[in-house]
């Protein structure tokens, strides 16, 4: 049965001797999540847990104390057996949870109630929050500042042979416990090939660092190391089709749940055998659309934005939208790797529902400078648009961009990079740590609402102080 919260206890009035409080910040954060929608907007996501989940069932964790355990993970980047074992520690962040005497969830248990928040929530989530620092005057929304940035999978780096390897690997595990399910482990059709594709998978890479006089001799070697590896891994294909056929006439959850775990590999290494062959066999550049790179986390896109330290990024690329007072109000996750212009009308609509006014100012970087994107922003009613124009300008254009108004908008524009940093640096969107492209959404989007709750309570701090 979903439980809302538990009965209050007061940690720090037991221990009067210590003298417990919390920082000025932590105590602005507490107050901000006591904030009501923000509790339902959470618990009508938990409550779809089961079809009865708010009536039956044993009493669960409280809404309450899952919505500020997670806070609490993304605002220290802690894992989910650190927040157990931390919060569990400490008299200050047992309070800060309202967990009082009881005993902190278990980490897969959080693990199960995070799964359960929607990308949906988490953009209304983002909004309350943005309103919450309306009402605190932390922000009047007259600034909008727009950039890019990519959030990177946790894969390795990919290779075709590496890819191959792992189609093996994972195809002869499945295969491995469809044999046990039907009593058939024996059976040559049941063969593990891991280690022959490992060993041909090292000798590629192997291979792979020869330079100089023996290079040409081992490329040689490699495009040979390859054929055999595209056959043990096609033998593999075909061997976990045939178990999937078995599969098929089989009963109980386990089989259909290997069945359906079959289902979803095969086609992905079976595409990763075709661009293997394109690439390697036959000489042909297979484009970044087309290109698989990991078997695991199958969104993955392959992106390259021109930047010298990272040429070529793993991951989901990520639209930011900042406003004064350092609140990321809008992200967005895009598909692949398109062009950032498309975004800005977006940003600009977003900005008038969210504050009921254009913002005084707009900036960006020159990948959003379209002429159809300047007529929107002014038509929007922007009285200032920063958007420097990419290569050569007229005379009119290079006066106009030396405008003190423009510059001084160009300037604001550039924090936006550091925002990105801090996100990246005291957030974790660096690299999602989450799975799937659900998980990504989840994770991009508990960082951003920590860190806007964090802003918020730093600005409210100074603002008293002041």
């Amino acid at each position: 049965m979903l439980r809302d919260r538990y009965a209050p206890v007061q940690l720090f009035d037991l221990v009067p001797a210590l003298q417990l409080r919390f920082e000025p910040e932590l105590a602005e954060l507490d107050r901000l999540l006591d904030d009501d929608q923000l509790f339902q907007q959470v618990k009508t996501d938990l409550a779809r847990r089961r079809p009865h989940t708010l009536q039956t069932g044993r009493p669960s964790t409280p809404v309450e104390v899952i919505l500020r355990l997670l806070v609490v993970q993304h605002l220290y980047q802690w894992s989910y057996e650190q927040v157990e074992r931390f919060v569990n520690d400490s008299l200050v962040l047992r309070q800060f949870c309202r967990l009082g005497l009881e005993p902190v969830p278990h980490d897969t248990t959080l693990l199960r109630w995070a799964n359960l928040i929607q990308a949906e929530t988490l953009h209304r989530l983002l909004d309350r929050v943005t309103e919450l620092a309306q009402t605190l005057s932390v922000t009047r929304g007259r600034k909008l500042r727009i950039d890019s940035t990519v959030v990177e999978t946790t894969i390795h780096h990919p290779s075709d042979s590496g890819l191959l390897a792992d189609g093996v690997r994972v195809l002869s595990r499945l295969v491995r416990r469809a044999g046990d399910l039907l009593a058939r482990g024996t059976e040559p059709l049941f063969r593990d090939r891991t280690r022959s594709a490992k060993r041909l998978m090292r000798r590629i890479h192997a291979s792979a660092a020869v330079v100089g006089r023996g290079a040409a001799a081992a490329a040689a070697e490699r495009v040979h190391l390859y054929r055999r590896l595209l056959e043990v891994t096609r033998a593999s294909l075909r061997q976990a089709e045939s178990v999937q056929q078995l599969l098929q006439a089989g009963a109980g959850d386990a089989v259909q749940r290997v069945r359906a775990q079959v289902e979803h590999v095969v086609p992905l290494v079976q595409q990763v055998c075709a661009q293997a062959r394109r690439r390697v066999l036959e000489g042909e550049a297979v484009s970044a659309t087309d290109k698989l790179v990991s078997l695991f986390e199958p969104h993955t896109a392959v992106i390259r934005r021109g930047k010298l330290p990272t040429p070529t990024e793993f991951g989901a690329k990520v639209m930011l939208d900042e406003v004064d007072g350092g609140l990321v109000t809008r992200y967005a996750i895009l598909d692949g790797n398109p062009p950032d212009a498309p975004q800005l009308p977006v940003s600009l609509d977003h900005h008038q529902v969210q504050f009921g006014h254009p913002p005084h100012t707009a900036a960006a970087d020159r990948a959003f400078s379209t002429t159809t994107n300047e007529q929107y922003a002014a038509e929007a009613g922007v009285p200032c648009v920063a958007i420097p124009k990419p290569g050569t300008c007229s005379a009119q254009r290079r006066a106009w961009e030396h405008r003190p108004a423009f510059r001084r908008a160009a300037r604001f524009r550039a924090g936006i990079e550091g925002r990105i940093s801090v996100l990246k640096r005291a957030f974790g969107l660096r690299r999602c740590r989450y799975h799937g492209l659900a998980g990504m959404e989840r994770w991009v989007g508990l960082g951003i609402l920590a860190h806007n709750l964090r802003q918020i309570s730093q600005s409210v701090v100074a603002q008293r102080a002041a």
